[in-house]
């Protein structure tokens, strides 16, 4: 055996999990990723997906993909770059910069390579990025490759974050990097603060609106359509495998800041273009979005729903006020056993453990769609209660 392969065989957690019976990941759905999902052959309930508008197996959005393969094939054979380019790609951008306010738009092959290529552009030697401690795993891993000066300041503290702009040089770029609606915990981004921050310290804002994308907002372009400080946001982020229900993500920005990525940002220039299946597919999903009001309506009555009833139980939920709602058992294996408990009983939740979180933060991850009903939500809570209340995770 090679060293390499020697010293990798030591990870055997995934081996200790599955022993004990709870290992919770690559469980097989045999479904569309609908409210109910099939896995080995049951039916499950869903609260564990991140379709929050409910699209993925709409009949549109179907035709929307099918239609764009038969008319341009399964790929592109190359990045954007080079021979890449679709013409729906240019106007999937264009929709996607009015959606969000901005000059212009760029589509990249997924979420996590637009967090991944645009942080590590923005900023020389020189400069500075300030982080949320909680930021979305993609905009760590960009500003790992940035050359950047970095502070990390405590998650949504605005008086840590302002302590930390005091230090930089005031001649130097500072991008301040921050998700809309953080996807563990659910809670939104102090954007009103942060914006009044960037006046007094000349820096700017980049936000991740990836959970946030589709219901924040009049017309769903996220929390700083919310807030109505998209003018006051330099660069706004957004994925397609949320809300609308393919795979993909894109940068909208001013011209100039757009300019200097597509010709920069090593994760567009040498990354396959997103596929026709799925520019078209998005295309149709913003149709759709714009079209059936209901839905952001209801995810949001959902939400409140299932916060009120679990509040009500006594369970320890944090700050959060949106569709992704945590529940605090903080400890591994309990949080495994919880996991694993539910869906023996028909319910899909998703564990979060170390080393994502601290060990005495983990929890279990539930995610609430438009399409969800009341009484699958009240099913879901009595199911769960009487799960934690015999596990001793709740008091």
């Amino acid at each position: 055996m090679s060293l390499l392969s020697e010293r990798l065989a030591q990870y055997t957690v995934p081996q200790q999990a599955k022993a004990m019976g709870v290992y919770p990941y690559f469980r097989p759905i045999s479904s569309d990723q609908d409210t109910v999902v099939t896995i080995n052959g049951k039916p499950v309930l869903m609260l564990g997906s991140n379709s929050y508008l409910g699209l993925t197996n709409h009949p549109r959005i179907k035709e929307g993909a099918i239609k764009a393969t038969e008319k341009y094939g399964t790929g592109c054979a190359g990045s954007r770059f080079l021979n890449g380019t679709l013409d729906i790609h240019l106007e999937l951008e264009e929709r996607l910069a009015k959606l969000v306010g901005k000059e212009e738009a760029m589509v990249y092959a997924t979420g996590f390579t637009v967090n991944s290529g645009v942080v590590p552009c923005l900023g020389g030697r020189e400069d500075y990025l300030l982080l949320d401690k909680l930021n979305h795993a993609s905009i760590i891993e960009g500003s790992r490759l940035s050359m950047a000066k970095q502070f990390k300041y405590k998650h949504n503290d605005m008086e840590s974050l302002e302590r930390f702009l005091q230090k930089c040089e005031p001649d130097k770029i500072k991008l301040i990097v921050a998700d809309g609606v953080f996807s563990m915990e659910g809670d939104v981004v102090n954007l009103p603060d942060m914006v009044k921050l960037a006046k007094k310290y000349n820096a700017s804002i980049m936000i991740d609106e990836a959970h946030s994308l589709g219901f924040f907002g009049e017309n769903g372009a996220g929390v700083c359509e919310h807030f109505g400080l998209q003018d006051e946001v330099e660069l706004q982020m957004g994925t397609f495998s949320k809300s609308l229900a393919t795979i993909g993500g894109f940068i909208a920005s001013n011209k100039d800041v757009i300019n200097y990525l597509r010709h920069h940002s090593r994760t567009f220039i040498f990354s396959a273009s997103i596929t026709p299946a799925a520019a078209g597919a998005v295309l149709a999903a913003l149709d759709v979005m714009k079209e059936e009001t209901w839905r952001p309506k209801q995810l949001w009555a959902n939400t409140h729903r299932m916060l009120d009833a679990f509040r009500s139980r006594g369970f320890e939920i944090g700050h959060t006020t949106t569709p992704i709602i945590p529940l605090y058992v903080r400890d591994n294996i309990k949080t495994f056993m919880l996991t694993q408990r539910l869906l023996e009983d028909g319910i899909f939740v998703n564990p979060v453990v170390s080393p994502a979180v601290p060990s005495e933060d983990t929890l279990i991850r539930i995610s609430l769609m438009a399409t969800h009903t009341f009484d699958q939500i009240d099913q879901a809570v009595e199911i769960i209660t009487k799960h934690a209340t015999e596990m001793g995770i709740l008091k």
